[in-house]
């Protein structure tokens, strides 16, 4: 067991490299190579430290930054402080994990979303798509549905590779989730044919939209 320092938890998670696991997450974007099941189990002997926790987080490792996500206090974070931490996450799985982990469950999740959405960053405004396929799916009330499937169908097809696929989610959620609309986002997704080729594992869903959506919502008919 490491001492429970930034440095102590470093050389811990330095110890945990593994060369093969870098390859592989290297080629998403991700500069490390630990494997996360182990970054969980370090994160649930360290449970919940929110002073520890910032100071993994500006230590600049992406390593360190996620298990500092994973033993934080979500609703500890300020809306500004949040912000930061989007613009300076380099790597997918901290963006991945800050927005999923810690954003999410924010009582600033619903403003950020509204800014990043229409932020000029393409990062940025993935993590505020993301946020609303959470809302589609979760808390749709007030959300103008036919709205998202006008910008997504204007711009999803040339959005860079994060923010088209976040746009591209958020298309199956709302297919997915909301009957009325079900057809015209099958209909985009045929249309602009975002991921039809997206190699996909045996036993895997397509993330292709209009397979996505007609595949959960064929499993949640035959539930």
């Amino acid at each position: 067991m490491s001492e429970t320092t930034v440095a102590g938890l470093k050389a811990e998670l330095a110890q945990l490299e593994d060369p093969r696991v870098r390859s592989v997450n290297e080629k998403h974007g991700d500069d490390h190579g630990v494997n996360l099941s182990r970054l969980r189990a370090i994160a649930k002997r360290l449970k919940t430290q929110q002073t520890l926790a910032r100071e993994l987080w500006a230590t600049g490792d992406t390593a360190a930054r996620l298990l500092g996500l994973l033993i934080c206090r979500p609703k500890e974070f300020d809306r500004e402080e949040l912000d930061v931490m989007l613009r300076q996450s380099r790597a997918p799985k901290v963006q991945d994990w800050l927005v999923n982990y810690v954003v999410k469950r924010s009582p600033h999740a619903e403003e950020l979303r509204v800014a990043w959405t229409a932020d000029s960053d393409p990062v940025v405004a993935g993590a505020g798509w993301a946020l609303t396929s959470e809302r589609v799916a979760k808390n749709p009330e007030g959300l103008d549905l036919p709205g998202l499937l006008d910008t997504i169908e204007a711009q999803m097809k040339e959005a860079p590779d994060r923010l088209q696929w976040a746009m591209n989610t958020c298309l199956a959620q709302i297919g997915i989730h909301h009957a009325g609309y079900r057809a015209r986002a099958i209909d985009i997704g045929e249309r602009l044919e975002v991921l039809k080729d997206y190699p996909t594992p045996p036993n895997c869903t397509s993330p292709f939209a209009p397979v996505w959506i007609n595949e959960i919502v064929r499993r949640q008919s035959a539930g």
